[in-house]
């Protein structure tokens, strides 16, 4: 492979839906360029960027995985990121990785739940976007359904680029709008090749306007060339181009695509699209970065000290981890050493590459903006920027969305709790859209992730790579206990059986405070009624008390304790009689100040299509929610609420089956409220069950 400069690069994330066909058009790119010897199928095993036995097995992009296609001198990086929003942490981690996104849209389904969150992703972030209308082969495709659909959640130019030929089982190419020719598919190409020809007569009045309106559109981005435009003077190709990618580059203007990644046809006309109208990295605005604690500005140009982001981290068999890195400034070369600014980490880096799927190219540089792959950094994960030893610079971190859906896991075989933590912690290391701890008050190691697929494919990487068997089962809930009423009383311990005997008594008061404010211990003993060396002894034990629950065995948590007296013994008492006092006394007061559960509440949005709100409002309901809101978002209304964390498990597959698979939902910590009284006391009778069985 040549050295490119950073000019003659592109990068370009690969968005969408699920199943509309972004793996099939990545391959069909880079084979059309002539950049990969075969195009393959995701569903014969062989697509260039689906090539983990999870993906081949599933029919489903999992990972982010890379590929390029060297076209007329420019090399275009596509990162084809999975489409299912199990998987989405690695479409946001594609989207770091990338300066530009690609939104292929199924030309049957339109836009989709995965289309709208990935699009809102690109407008939150002001990525550059063109999309492509894929499947225009299929029964019932319908480009200006989606072209219509489009043109309402986008705010700049929605322009077509290209217009289908024919749709279905008719779909025989398409009109190349800027060059105002027919491109006709031949039969059997799997590069896309085709005829030029003149426009179907039936289409021409309509390509004759939207040529128009592009021009238009594009005179728009500069006055030297409205000036051209009014004095009915033809803009060049380049000045074109250049326009165009000014446009995109604001979000002004979303060109759109159309054709069938299958059989290749529209293929070429993207191809050219991208290389001629999308952004190169040094038309973007500088990066901001860290040195030390100072916020600084760094050109996007190979003369700039070097940053490298970690976008993405995998675990290969006989290679071990490999490191998949954006330049952001500067040159990168193969067995410099580097420093790891998120670490303060010295790395010596390898061998260089450049990833075509699942194969290395070694290259000896990469400029700025260019896309590499380098194995055993020992102390680099996602996330870390690499940069030169002179001069220190960290990127800023990549914003994975929250996890929403937990469990607990347990090992098939006793004993394996430990392989399963260290497993975890290894694979969170690769994907950080899940997380995985284990919880001290619950007693069980807790994983949150994205949805049932995604925790499926975990447990299958825990079997596979660390060789231990687990399964999932329902967490426990973190309730807490609290009290709503002040209360005093005595704890007195006093023990003798020959020799020396234990003696400790005090008196407290205990009273509510805030919801978050914790817990306050004061000592207000005076005239010396207990000994100021056992007053510890006495919030320990009366911490340890707290932490056992008052009714039902969870922590107790926002009150205040005060020690206001009590009585010692010059011989018996001792740190150990005092703790057991403190614990009675609190044991004691506690059932006395009106106690209660409390529950963590959740803040939960949920986004469907309109047709689906009533049963999904009716479900919320069900689950003791209460609604916030509501809003349109595009296609699709969000809806607000808030619902008892309890409520919400396995929510992900219920919402699936209101919804037949269109609709998602985020949900994110909200606060601690009282339990209402069925609920307490089935809570109780839980508890009193599990100790029965214990006992």
């Amino acid at each position: 492979m040549k050295n490119y400069d950073s000019e003659e690069i592109r990068n370009v994330a690969v968005i969408g839906h699920g199943s509309s066909g972004k793996t099939s058009l990545t391959g069909a790119l880079c084979f059309a360029a002539g950049s990969t010897k075969r195009l393959g199928s995701v569903d014969e095993g062989n697509a260039l960027t689906d090539y983990s036995q999870d993906e081949i097995d599933r029919k489903i992009s999992i990972n982010l995985s890379i590929a390029y296609a060297e076209y007329e001198k420019i090399k275009i990086n596509l990162i084809d990121a999975p489409g299912y929003l199990d998987f989405i942490g690695d479409a946001y981690a594609a989207l770091r990785g990338s300066d530009n996104a690609l939104i292929v849209v199924h030309g049957v389904s339109g836009v989709e739940i995965g289309t709208n969150m990935m699009a809102a992703k690109t407008k939150e972030d002001k990525i550059p976007v063109a999309v492509f209308v894929n499947m225009m082969d299929k029964e019932n495709a319908d480009f200006d359904k989606v072209l219509g659909q489009l043109r309402g959640f986008f705010d700049g130019h929605v322009v077509p680029m290209t217009l289908p030929i024919g749709n279905g089982p008719g779909f025989k190419g398409v009109v190349d709008v800027r060059r105002r020719k027919a491109c006709i598919g031949v039969a059997g190409t799997q590069k896309g090749e085709f005829k030029e020809e003149d426009i179907p007569a039936d289409m021409a009045g309509r390509v004759e306007g939207m040529y128009r309106e592009f021009i238009e559109d594009v005179a728009e981005q500069d006055e030297a060339l409205m000036e051209k435009y009014f004095a009915d003077e033809e803009l060049t190709p380049q000045e074109i181009g250049a326009a165009m990618q000014k446009g995109i580059l604001n979000r002004e203007f979303i060109p759109v695509f159309c054709g069938s990644s299958t059989l290749t046809f529209g293929v070429p006309q993207l191809l050219d699209g991208i290389a001629h109208m999308m952004p190169d990295p040094t038309m973007f605005p500088p990066l901001e970065a860290k040195a030390g604690e100072e916020e600084v500005e760094v050109n996007r140009d190979s003369s700039a000290p070097m940053t490298a982001l970690v976008f993405k981290t995998i675990s290969e068999t006989h290679v071990g981890e490999m490191s998949f890195f954006r330049v952001g400034s500067g040159v990168i070369k193969g067995g410099e050493e580097v420093l790891n600014a998120n670490m303060d980490q010295v790395e010596r880096l390898g061998h260089l590459n450049v990833m075509q799927g699942h194969d290395r190219e070694e290259v000896d540089r990469l400029v700025a903006g260019d896309i590499g792959v380098v194995a055993k950094l020992k102390g680099t994960h996602t996330g870390n920027t690499l940069s030169s030893k002179q001069k220190p610079l960290t990127l800023a971190d990549i914003e994975f969305p929250r996890p929403v859906m937990n469990v607990a896991i347990v090992p098939k075989t006793r004993g394996d709790e430990d392989k399963i933590s260290s497993g975890l912690r290894k694979l969170q290391e690769e994907d950080r859209s899940f997380n995985s701890y284990f919880d001290g008050n619950l007693h069980q190691q807790i994983v949150w992730a994205m949805g049932e697929l995604h925790l499926d494919v975990i447990k299958g990487r825990l079997e596979r790579q660390f060789h231990v068997q687990a399964e999932y089962v329902k967490p426990r809930i973190p309730y807490k206990e609290t009290i709503r009423k002040e209360a005093e009383g005595q704890g007195k311990f006093k023990k003798q059986s020959g020799g020396r005997g234990q003696y400790g008594d005090c008196w407290i008061r205990i009273k509510p405070l805030e919801s978050g404010a914790g817990f306050e211990f004061h000592n207000k003993i005076v005239g010396g009624a207990i000994p100021g060396r056992f007053i510890p002894s006495v919030e320990k034990g009366l911490v340890e008390a707290a932490n056992k629950g008052i009714q039902a065995g969870y922590p107790v948590d926002d009150f205040m304790a005060e020690c206001y007296d009590g009585s010692y013994h010059n011989v018996d008492s001792s740190d150990v009689a005092f703790q057991v006092a403190g614990s009675i006394a609190f044991q004691s007061v506690a059932a006395k100040a009106d106690p209660v559960i409390m529950e963590p509440i959740q803040d939960v949005e949920v986004l469907v299509p309109e047709d689906c709100m009533g049963d999904v409002i009716g479900d919320l309901n069900g689950r003791r929610g209460r609604i916030q809101g509501m809003t349109g978002e595009g296609a699709f209304q969000k809806v607000a609420a808030q619902v008892p964390q309890a409520e919400m498990y396995k929510y992900s597959t219920s919402l699936r089956s209101i919804t037949g698979g269109r609709g998602t939902f985020k949900m994110d910590f909200s606060h601690y409220e009282a339990v209402p009284h069925e609920q307490t006391q089935k809570i109780i009778g839980e508890y009193k069950h599990q100790k029965e069985e214990d006992s």
